[in-house]
């Protein structure tokens, strides 16, 4: 018997893990498809031991229903973002679902062993303060650079000195002893929007922060490209860049003029007492005329670069993550110039607007992933 379409089976375990659905029945009427489709299924999510099925329903006229429920204590799942200069780990049910999380402080430029001894402590830290004793199924990474997914290698990525060609995935793999899926930190993000929004659409999902990511979500799929590579709108080149050197050896991208790492190198450059994102956002806050004007520059830079892919894919909405999307002078901006750059019969019901996922979405993103993908028997 072949295996139900993988879009079923998340479709059945988001609708189980949110409690919209209790038993076949609720499932064959919120899915809308044939009754054998969804025992075919729940057969084969009970086979996985995924799910339970235990106790019966109240009868409406018929045989009562046995009710489903997701199996939640053979385990977690532990996930980890990785920043320029900060880390953000979390703690994952076996549904997806994000149950505590905690940041931290780290230099991506100190390499992979040092950077994943430091993650290892703070996953054995938040599983004994949140789950003790409950066996890790599987791990998640989310990372700063071009990824090539499934396989977790990361390819080429300009700012992190060390890392070209690591085995990310074996590496945790071999470190944890469980399956291991790494991904893009915008992609991941990007997931992580698109299920707590649940009715996104298509979506075009932009991540500022120290850098600046992309990821475009359609039929509620990530698009990846031919090598897992899309997305990648930082090295776009951009008028008015001032043609400013580029980490990735090229001159005038985005990043250059956009990203959270270019307004702190502009602004420390200006005499002003700012070194790093964090110096910037406060500054913003507190409505510094020289930071704000230089943010509401940078976000109309990444509204101009936006505006050709809104222009050409006509998606539902742009959602702005990372912690440049806190600052709502930026985001203005962006959407300001989209509304300036582009056709106006795409922008009529464009919604462009924040995350409301924040600093969590790439952690709730990789939740999901571990959800569809790992191998959590072998565990």
């Amino acid at each position: 018997m072949s295996e139900p379409p993988a879009n079923l089976r998340e479709q059945a375990l988001s609708l189980l893990a949110s409690g919209k659905a209790a038993s076949r029945a609720d499932l064959v009427e919120i899915m809308e498809v044939a009754p054998s489709t969804v025992s075919s299924v729940v057969r084969r999510l009970l086979e996985e031991g995924t799910i339970l099925e235990e106790g019966v329903g109240a009868s409406t006229g018929g045989r009562r229903p046995r009710i489903l429920r997701l199996r939640e204590d053979g385990g977690v799942f532990t996930v980890a973002e990785l920043g320029a200069r900060h880390a953000r780990v979390g703690l994952c049910s076996p549904t997806g679902a994000l149950q505590a999380a905690e940041e931290f402080a780290v230099d991506i430029g100190a390499g992979p062993k040092a950077i994943f001894d430091r993650v290892a402590e703070a996953f054995d830290g938040i599983r004994t303060a949140h789950a003790p004793g409950r066996r890790l199924l599987a791990v998640g990474m989310a990372l700063p650079g071009p990824v090539d997914f499934p396989h977790g290698r990361l390819v080429g990525p300009a700012r992190m000195p060390g890392w070209s060609g690591y085995d990310v995935q074996r590496d945790l793999r071999d470190r944890f002893q469980v399956s291991a899926v790494v991904d893009n930190d915008a992609k991941a993000a990007a997931i992580g929007e698109h299920v707590t929004r649940r009715e996104a659409g298509d979506m075009i999902y932009v991540k500022a922060g120290s850098g600046i990511g992309g990821c475009l979500v359609s039929g509620a799929q990530i698009y990846r490209g031919g090598r897992g590579l899309s997305g990648d709108v930082t090295h776009v080149r951009v008028a008015d860049s001032g043609e400013r050197d580029c980490t990735c050896g090229s001159r005038g991208c985005l990043e250059t003029v956009a990203s959270g790492a270019a307004l702190a190198r502009e602004l420390a450059g200006r005499g002003l007492p700012v070194n790093s994102l964090r110096d910037v956002i406060a500054a913003t806050v507190n409505a510094d005329p020289a930071v704000v004007t230089l943010v509401r520059q940078a976000g109309r830079h990444l509204g101009v670069a936006l505006s050709g892919l809104v222009n050409f894919l006509n998606p539902d909405s742009v959602v702005i993550g990372g912690a440049l999307s806190s600052l709502d002078v930026y985001v203005a901006a962006v959407k300001g110039m989209l509304y300036e750059r582009c056709l106006p019969p795409l922008t009529q019901t464009l919604s462009i607007e924040a995350s409301i996922a924040g600093p969590d979405a790439a952690l709730i993103g990789l939740g999901h992933l571990l959800r569809e993908t790992a191998d959590i028997h072998s565990a």
